[in-house]
């Protein structure tokens, strides 16, 4: 029951990022100048490039019911284009509203409404031990939901004095970032 209830508002995040102009300069090695018009008594030449696009997906929680997603901010950061996919398969173009990458989160913005949303709980009063589960869609293949407690509270990363995060022994893979960590009631206590 609790994955019914919440899996409507876990969403897919798909995040391009554009190409950026490059140099490719064979000087440094002498057996590819003739590739790159090098001569090695002309001054250094370079010839430039555009790299591909970026492509990247992570996972976001629809928390109002007019559009508001939760992701994380790695997620979505120096992203050029945002697109938010829903469970029922209708999908998005995105802005992001807001960002804190001390904490890594990041706070998206979709033109929808009467989105389904979950509910912020309490972190402060989530307990060690506390079961918990943890949605999102890891690789882009789908939703996956996997379980665990949580392992700690308090835990701090590196220079980030001002925030106490929770630790989880729950699975989370690549392209679960930004999904939401929801105790047994269906709110989310965290995001991923």
């Amino acid at each position: 029951p609790v994955v019914k209830k919440v899996a409507p508002s876990v969403v897919k995040v798909s995040v391009t990022t554009k190409s950026q102009p490059a140099e490719l300069s064979g000087r440094g090695r002498p057996d590819m100048r003739r590739y790159f018009g090098d001569d090695e008594n002309a001054p250094q030449s370079s010839r430039p490039f555009r790299a591909p696009k970026q492509h990247g997906v992570g996972s976001g929680v629809i928390v109002t019911q007019d559009g508001y997603i939760l992701t994380n901010n790695h997620v979505v950061d120096h992203a050029d284009g945002i697109k938010v996919a829903l469970n029922d398969g209708r999908e998005f173009s995105a802005k992001v509203v807001g960002r804190d990458p001390q904490t890594d989160i990041a706070v998206l913005r979709i033109a929808a409404h009467n989105l389904p949303c979950l509910t912020l709980a309490d972190s402060d009063k989530i307990e060690v031990g506390d079961v918990v589960l943890a949605i999102g869609n890891p690789f882009g293949i789908g939703q996956t939901v996997t379980t665990g407690i949580i392992s700690a509270k308090g835990r701090s990363l590196g220079s980030v004095e001002r925030a106490r995060f929770l630790q989880t022994d729950a699975a989370i893979n690549p392209g679960n970032s930004g999904g939401p960590l929801v105790n047994l009631s269906g709110e989310v206590i965290g995001i991923n």
